[in-house]
Order: structure tokens, then C-alpha cells, then sequence
């Protein structure tokens, strides 16, 4: 390898200067380092919030390596034939990439990363994305964990490496290659008016970040353990949007909370415990891919979900169903992209046990609405609530939204805040939503507040039937 011969890095879910091992390889080895961000197939795959959110993030990485004298080349197309040009046009003969868990990802870098051996090219894959690679937590017989709780015991007192500072300085190659303009990518289009209406509410980059977890370790984390469940406090970190994305690294959150747990704080560990249950999820979709498409218990293949697109599920969409918890939820997510933990649960569970609908319905429309999606953790949620995936807890347990509702948000801020009909001077948070979602849904503040579509008395009783009727 030539001194002065550029180290391509391809940047993917890693948006970010701090804690990111392949980038500092890159940078301690002297060369030119060479940033890329490549829109291929994955990317253009992916859903209208999701791939806007994406698109926001590498252009504000591009700023950012813009303030350190480097620059993000932006190609299109596939990932080994644009590797292959730049190669061909820089002189490039190592690649660089922070390492992907989910099977389209996986068997995206494997081809590429034969493609370039073939080639003669050096390619090397880094840790970034999680804290546990995936394979090397085992349990006591050498296989992979199934349940949390076992797994959550084995990680806990595990040695995490301390996050790599920022890199501040990049050795720039002789020459720049061209770069696409990533407005010519249309990765907002989906969006449509929803942009405008979400974009406040997005926290975007690296330093905002970093303020968010500033914030919540300083104001928040101690008191974690009551908050987290109370969808109308600033209670969570916030900081799924930013992980999902790599603007933040794992390693950085783990050690900020390990420090307050060190001071005391009951709170911290329980951040520690849901970080832990990210990598779970990762842990799962390495060693049982299917997860992301298929029932992770195979005999639920047999359940008679609906699987199509009915009254009942558009009325779930559009947070029309008449349940206040299902419905505030719903809009929360159409106006800021996000929608609070405790909600995901309470929306999920509606869907497929109340109106027994197949996850996949509503992973798809999460994939398509979520600023936060991760491939894993979207796919073992759905399925933790649906019954089909990862959960000690059999099929009968169903969510009553309106319990819930009645001990999570008793004051009804939540509702309020989020829900517009039958108010006399509504949110306006509960009028963004009007705003935001489709003019053909033909929807206004005006209108009527529906009757529950399936009540959740009725729908317990709707799921548990189905269930002792299984032919499983």
C-alpha cells in the first residue's frame, strides 16, 4: 500500500466524528481518508420518514466534515461498482466501513467485501453500531440467547471499551472526485408535506445529540425508572432517533450512565438495561434473520391474523380508532416522527390483538413513519407484542389501553396534547396533525371523535378466543 494512496471510508448508520473506530483507523494511519455516502438500493428501499431523516443526517455530516477541511463525496448506485470508480478515479486501495447486523445489510457488505478482495483492495469492517458484537455473547452451552433477562445478566458487568474521541483533522487526497448533489436524490420527496410538520421536532446531528444525552444524564436520568413510562413527561433520553442513525455511539451513552450509576443512581442502570435491550434485538437478527419477515416462533405461521388492509386498519392509521391512548399515540408518531415507548406497546398490542392483525402491518407503517426506525428493534418489538417473537410472556397478555391510559396518563395531558376533536381551543400540537397527513384522508379538527371501532373489553376477549381456538 502506497502512503499517499487514499483510505475510502463508507459511511452508512455511523453519521457522526466521535467514537467511530473506522474513521479513526483511517485518520491514525497518516493516508488521505477519502469520505463516502453512497444511496443504493437499501437506502432508496427504505420508508418516506426513515430515508428523509437519513438524508438529513449525511447532509449535516457533510458540514461537519466540511468544518474539519475534509469532505462526504455523495455517489449513487451500486455500493461495489461505486466503490470500484471511486478506487478507479482516486487511487484508493483500502475501504473502510463500520460494521451492519441486519440481513440485507449483511449480505450487502459481504458481496461488496468479496467484490473488492477480488479486486486486490483492502477491505475492513469496524465496530460502531453496537456495543456486543453478537457473536460473542454466548450462553453456558455456546448458543445465543432467547430470552432478555439471561442475556441482559450475561452483558451487564462486561468491560465496555471507552468511546474514541473526535477526530479533528482529515489528510485530504490530492484531488477531490466529483460528488452528486443530494437534492438530485429525492430522498425527501416521500415526505410530501409531512417534512414541514416533522422537521421541528427532529434533533439532527452529532453535537445535538450529545446536548440530549448532556440533558437527560444531568436532568432526567435519576428519576428514569417512573418517568420513562409517562408519555406526557420528559422523561426518556430521546436518543433512538440519534442511535438509529449513528449520530451518537453506544459505548458513548453506556459510560455516561455508568458514571451516574456509580454515583447511586437507580435510573442509570435502568438506561443501561434498554440500551442492553438494543443490543438484544441485534443479537437476535444476527443468529435468527428471519425475524425481520417471518414469525421468530415458527408456529405462529398458522395464526389467522388479517393480513389486509381493512376499515379497522385504516381506522388504526389515521389514530381514528376511538381508543385515546391508540389514537394520541398515532398522531404523536404523523407530527414528530417518534411516538413514546410505552404508546409503541399500547398501539401494537391494539393492532394485532385487539383487531388481530398481522405485525407486519404495522412494522411496515412504523418503517414508513419513524425518524428512529432500526431495522432490529422495530422487527423484536412488533413481534415481543404480537406474541410471535422473544417473550417469556404467553399470547395472553393483552394491553387494555384504557387501564393504561387511566395509570399512565390520568391527567389526560397526553390525550389532550395530541388529540384534537371535541375541544374547544386544541393543542396545536393536535392541529399539526391535520397538517401533516394526507389531503385524501379527507381529516379536520372539525370532525366528529369516532366511537371506539373495537372496544377494549371487546377486543381482549376478540384475542383471547382466537388464541384458545389456535390449531397450534
Amino acid at each position: 500500500m502506497a502512503e499517499t494512496s487514499p483510505i475510502i471510508v463508507w459511511f452508512r448508520r455511523d453519521l457522526r466524528l466521535s467514537d467511530h473506530p473506522a474513521l479513526w483507523a483511517a485518520m491514525s494511519s497518516g493516508r488521505p481518508v477519502l469520505p463516502v455516502f453512497i444511496c443504493d438500493r437499501l437506502v432508496e428501499q427504505l420508508g418516506a420518514a426513515p430515508k428523509w431523516r437519513l438524508g438529513l443526517g449525511a447532509e449535516h455530516l457533510s458540514g461537519s466534515l466540511k468544518d474539519i477541511g475534509s469532505r462526504l463525496i455523495l455517489r449513487k448506485g451500486d455500493p461495489a461498482e461505486v466503490l470500484r470508480a471511486l478506487i478507479e478515479e482516486t487511487g484508493a486501495d483500502t475501504v473502510y466501513w463500520s460494521r451492519a447486523y441486519d440481513p440485507d445489510s449483511v449480505e450487502r457488505d459481504k458481496a461488496v467485501k468479496a467484490a473488492l478482495k477480488d479486486d486486490g483492495i483492502a477491505a475492513e469492517s469496524h465496530l460502531g453500531h453496537l456495543m456486543f458484537e453478537p457473536w460473542t455473547v454466548e450462553t453456558g452451552t455456546g448458543g445465543y440467547y432467547k430470552v432478555f433477562t439471561p442475556y441482559w445478566k450475561n452483558v451487564r458487568d462486561r468491560d465496555v471499551p471507552q468511546p474514541l474521541g473526535r477526530v479533528s483533522s482529515l489528510e485530504a487526497p490530492a484531488s477531490w472526485p466529483e460528488s452528486d448533489d443530494l437534492e438530485d436524490w429525492g430522498l425527501a420527496d416521500d415526505m410530501r408535506r409531512g417534512a414541514d410538520v416533522v422537521r421541528p421536532f427532529v434533533q439532527l446531528g452529532e453535537d445535538a445529540a450529545q446536548d440530549r444525552l448532556a440533558h437527560f444524564i444531568e436532568d432526567i436520568v435519576d428519576d428514569y425508572d417512573t418517568l420513562r413510562d409517562l408519555p406526557s413527561e420528559d422523561g426518556t433520553s430521546c436518543l433512538s432517533e440519534n442511535l438509529a442513525l449513528g449520530e451518537i455511539s453506544p459505548r458513548q451513552c453506556w459510560h455516561a450512565a455508568a458514571r451516574k450509576q456509580h454515583e447511586g443512581s437507580k435510573g442509570a442502570e435502568t438506561f443501561m438495561k434498554e440500551l442492553a435491550w438494543r443490543e438484544f434485538a441485534y443479537h437476535l437478527i444476527w443468529h435468527t434473520p428471519q425475524i425481520a419477515t417471518e414469525n421468530w416462533r415458527e408456529e405462529w405461521s398458522a395464526f389467522p391474523w388479517n393480513e389486509k388492509e381493512n376499515d379497522e386498519v385504516r381506522a388504526w392509521k389515521q389514530g381514528r380508532t376511538g381508543i385515546q391512548f391508540v389514537d394520541a399515540a398515532m398522531r404523536e408518531l404523523y407530527v414528530t416522527g417518534r411516538m413514546h415507548n410505552r404508546a409503541r406497546m399500547i398501539v401494537a398490542s391494539y393492532l394485532t390483538k385487539h383487531l388481530l392483525t398481522h405485525w407486519k402491518i404495522g412494522q411496515k407503517w412504523f418503517e414508513d413513519c419513524l425518524i428512529d426506525w432500526d431495522p432490529a428493534s422495530n422487527a423484536m418489538g412488533w413481534q415481543w407484542s404480537a406474541g410471535s417473537g422473544p417473550d417469556a410472556t404467553p399470547y395472553f397478555r393483552v394491553f387494555n389501553p384504557v387501564t393504561q391510559l387511566d395509570k399512565f396518563d390520568k391527567q389526560r395531558n397526553y390525550v389532550s396534547r395530541w388529540i384534537a376533536e371535541g375541544r374547544g381551543n386544541p393543542h396545536e400540537d393536535a392541529l399539526k396533525y391535520f397538517d401533516a397527513v394526507p389531503v385524501s384522508w379527507n381529516l379536520s379538527p372539525d370532525d366528529d371523535y369516532p366511537n371506539a371501532i373495537v372496544s377494549a373489553d371487546a377486543g381482549r376477549k376478540r384475542a383471547l378466543d382466537a388464541y384458545e381456538n389456535r390449531d397450534f
